[in-house]
């Protein structure tokens, strides 16, 4: 079987995409219906190592293993140090011939490269700076649920040019669909993943531009683990870049509103908008378990 990581959203295809996400929305019904799943990975490992803390990323992978019979094993930053204790390749090498899988949450995006680089186990990122696939997963679920394929639809992004932005370019090329990213100026998405993106990415100064026609609005915070003492430097370039319900009114009528959380309340995004109809932040955030239940699944069984 061919050894696959999931690195960048790109490393799959739309297709396997799409199969990912019908699977995750299968897999999401069987389980409110009362039916268990705990032979499909049973007595198989996920390695779960954590530089940088999150609640979802962690609740979900360990739920998600334990409901496909597998087993999760979190290592924090003192039981692991990426490359400071011992060489990344070291650990690789090691972590490959006791766990089934590698899911990694941390800093630099090259850290988790060279990682996959010497490993014989699929790895997964949980989170990087460059990149954050694992939440794409769970966002472009829920779309579907709501509204269905997401091909030929405009996505406005509200923000910071960041790793949940510069997955979703990757996406927008793969599945079909614009985005359409407003950002500050110093503050845009990567720009080798923005060129390879094309006519799918339209980047734009002003949120209005963004938000006028789309059929989903999505915003981060403003300073994400990491950057706490640029905050009041993005505090103040971010002013306008304002998710609130003026800002809904320019979308279509029916457009979704999605937060990766945390979210911090009227600053990037108000109250109103994000306990509004219109937002489906907590139907998002359990899709993490189910999206991530696919990915492993497909890793591990089907590549």
């Amino acid at each position: 079987m061919t050894l696959r990581h999931f690195l960048s959203f790109s490393d799959l295809t739309g297709a396997e995409v799409r199969r990912i996400i019908q699977r995750a929305i299968e897999l999401k019904q069987e389980t409110r219906n009362g039916l268990h799943h705990d032979h499909i990975l049973r007595n198989k490992m996920l390695g779960m190592i954590f530089e940088k803390s999150s609640t979802r990323t962690r609740v979900s992978f360990e739920v998600g293993m334990q409901q496909l019979g597998g087993h999760a094993l979190f290592l924090s930053p003192r039981d692991t140090q990426l490359g400071r204790g011992e060489p990344i390749e070291d650990t690789a090498r090691v972590l490959s011939r006791m766990v089934d899988c590698v899911m990694i949450r941390t800093y630099e995006h090259e850290k988790i490269e060279r990682f996959a680089r010497y490993a014989t186990v699929p790895v997964i990122n949980g989170l990087t700076d460059r990149e954050h696939p694992a939440q794409l997963l769970a966002d472009l679920q829920t779309y579907t649920e709501q509204r269905g394929d997401i091909r030929g639809k405009r996505v406005a992004w509200i923000g910071d040019g960041n790793n949940m932005c510069n997955s979703y370019i990757h996406a927008a090329r793969q599945l079909g669909f614009t985005l359409a990213a407003a950002c500050p100026e110093g503050y845009d998405p990567d720009p080798e993943i923005g060129a390879a993106a094309g006519a799918a990415l339209e980047l734009v100064r002003d949120p209005r531009q963004a938000a006028r026609d789309a059929d989903l609005v999505v915003t981060d915070v403003w300073a994400s683990m990491g950057q706490e003492d640029e905050k009041s430097a993005r505090r103040q370039a971010f002013t306008g870049f304002f998710v609130d319900a003026a800002l809904m009114r320019l979308a279509r009528p029916d457009a979704l509103f999605m937060h990766c959380l945390p979210a911090h309340r009227e600053e990037e995004v108000s109250t109103e908008v994000l306990e509004g109809s219109q937002s489906v932040v907590w139907e998002e955030a359990e899709n993490r378990l189910h999206a991530q239940k696919a990915l492993v699944e497909f890793l591990l069984l089907h590549p």
